[in-house]
C-alpha cells in the first residue's frame, strides 16, 4: 500500500491512522523560528464521523486509506438496511440505518446515490441531488399592468 510524505498533505486527502480511515478536512503549514516543520491537520473519521486536531513533523508519512467512492443506485430497503447497487459491476452493498443517517429521509428507490467503501465495506453514502425541471407551458401567464396615465 502507497503512503503519502508530509509534503503531499492536502485537504481532501484520504489516509489510514491505526487502521482507521480518516480525510483531512484542514491543513495549515506552521515553520517555528527554531526546529524542523510543522504541519497541523484536522481529520475525519470515516467511519464514527469525529474530528480529531493532529500535528506531524515535515518529512513523517503516513498511509493511505482504501478509499473508493462511486456512484451507486439505491434499489430498496431489506429491515433496517438499504441495499445499493454499483452502476458500474452491478455488485451490491447494503448499508445500516446509522451509516445511511439522514440521507435516508431523501431518497427514493432508483435514486442515484456516491457510495463510500473501506476495504470493500461501505461506510457512508451521499445523495446526488437533483433538481426539478419546471414546464413553462403549465404556467398561467402573467397578468399585465395598464398603461400608466401621462399629465399633459
Amino acid at each position: 500500500m502507497s503512503s503519502y510524505s508530509t509534503n503531499e498533505f492536502r485537504k481532501g486527502l484520504k489516509i489510514q491512522i491505526d487502521g482507521v480511515p480518516f480525510q483531512i478536512i484542514e491543513m495549515n503549514f506552521r515553520k517555528p523560528g527554531k526546529g524542523a516543520a510543522l504541519y497541523e491537520c484536522k481529520m475525519k473519521n470515516l467511519i464514527r464521523g469525529t474530528v480529531t486536531d493532529k500535528t506531524y513533523r515535515a518529512g513523517q508519512s503516513l498511509e493511505a486509506a482504501d478509499v473508493t467512492e462511486f456512484t451507486a443506485q439505491y434499489l430498496y430497503r431489506q429491515g433496517p438496511d438499504y441495499v445499493f447497487m454499483n452502476n458500474e459491476d452491478y455488485e451490491q452493498y447494503e448499508l445500516s440505518e446509522e451509516q445511511v443517517g439522514d440521507v435516508g429521509k431523501f431518497i427514493k428507490e432508483g435514486l442515484d446515490c456516491q457510495l463510500v467503501v473501506y476495504n470493500n465495506n461501505p461506510i457512508a453514502v451521499t445523495a446526488i441531488m437533483s433538481f426539478c425541471k419546471s414546464s413553462t407551458a403549465s404556467r398561467r401567464p402573467r397578468a399585465t399592468r395598464p398603461p400608466a396615465f401621462r399629465n399633459p
